[in-house]
């Protein structure tokens, strides 16, 4: 899914190209893209694009009239810039969105519709989108300790929670603790002031190196392979592979439909982390250090994959 350094990069790169633009029309090529009825979508056809926003991983296209675009690419959607009037790809293709300076295509990979578009009137409307998560690179250390520990969470959800913290998810959630060197499943509730001024310092400095080596790679076109799995990443899509600080093999734990890669050796004190139904399953057999695992590989028996 597009977290916050892809979606600032595809609002930067929207901006160059369609502020002060005419959006002629709108080609859906999916019925379940829209999910609002009231304003029709029609209305949107010839307003000006007054500008761009970004609203948790959204991207928002303002409208002349007091309208909002709102596009929520989910998982797999995707957005492609293409000349005028280009056409639908007949697989993947949602819908495309035509300016007098190209076509804005909305793509989505797999069977699965996940994306979502909404087309509101007023900030009023357009504030029942805003999940209400503190933005990062904004809040204070005070103003991010008050969201994060509001409730009792892991480090892992409270960083993914749109309520809690905006434009995070899977990957970048991943980055930061590693380079604040927390276990993803260390509870807000026992965080001391040096972890929460950590937390808080690498929170910021990934999402801005990664926003700065998304433009650098972008240039001046446009960020047509947007991925989760980036290379220069230490810890998310690694596992296995060398952790790039000590050397440790990457780790990963696998829970519904979520996973978090973490380095045993930056971030556990070299423990073993297990998913809760795993662990219930193996108990004692549970390897809980990387020693335990490799003699476990060694002789043939069972331990975490």
């Amino acid at each position: 899914m597009p977290e916050l350094p892809d979606v600032v990069v595809y609002t930067e790169c929207l901006e160059r190209r369609i502020v002060g633009r005419e959006l002629a029309r709108i080609r859906l090529a999916s019925p379940f893209l829209l999910r609002s009825v009231d304003p029709p979508l029609v209305e949107a056809f010839g307003r000006e694009v007054k500008g761009l926003r970004r609203l948790g991983k959204r991207i928002v296209l303002a409208l002349g009239f007091g309208l909002f675009l709102v596009l929520h690419l989910m998982i797999a959607g995707r957005l492609r810039w293409r000349k005028k009037d280009a056409p639908l790809p007949k697989k993947s293709g949602l819908a495309a969105f035509d300016f007098e300076g190209g076509t804005l295509i909305l793509t989505e990979a797999g069977s699965k519709r996940r994306a979502r578009m909404h087309l509101v009137r007023g900030e009023d409307g357009l504030a029942e989108h805003d999940p209400g998560g503190v933005e990062p690179l904004d809040a204070t250390l005070d103003a991010f300790r008050a969201a994060l520990s509001r409730e009792n969470h892991t480090l892992k959800r409270a960083l993914t929670d749109q309520g809690i913290v905006s434009g995070i998810g899977n990957a970048y959630s991943d980055e930061i603790l590693h380079h604040a060197l927390m276990s993803p499943f260390k509870q807000t509730s026992r965080m001391t002031d040096e972890e929460w001024r950590r937390l808080h310092d690498a929170t910021r400095a990934t999402l801005g190196l990664w926003i700065e080596r998304t433009r650098q790679d972008v240039g001046d076109g446009f960020p047509d392979r947007v991925t989760a799995f980036r290379k220069g990443m230490a810890a998310h899509g690694r596992f296995g592979e060398p952790c790039p600080v000590c050397g440790t093999p990457i780790q990963r734990i696998v829970y519904a439909s979520k996973e978090s890669n973490y380095c045993p050796g930056c971030q556990t004190g070299g423990r073993l982390l297990a998913d809760r139904a795993l662990s219930q399953l193996l108990r004692k057999d549970w390897p809980k250090t990387l020693t335990e695992l490799e003699t476990r590989r060694r002789t043939g028996r069972s331990g975490p994959s």
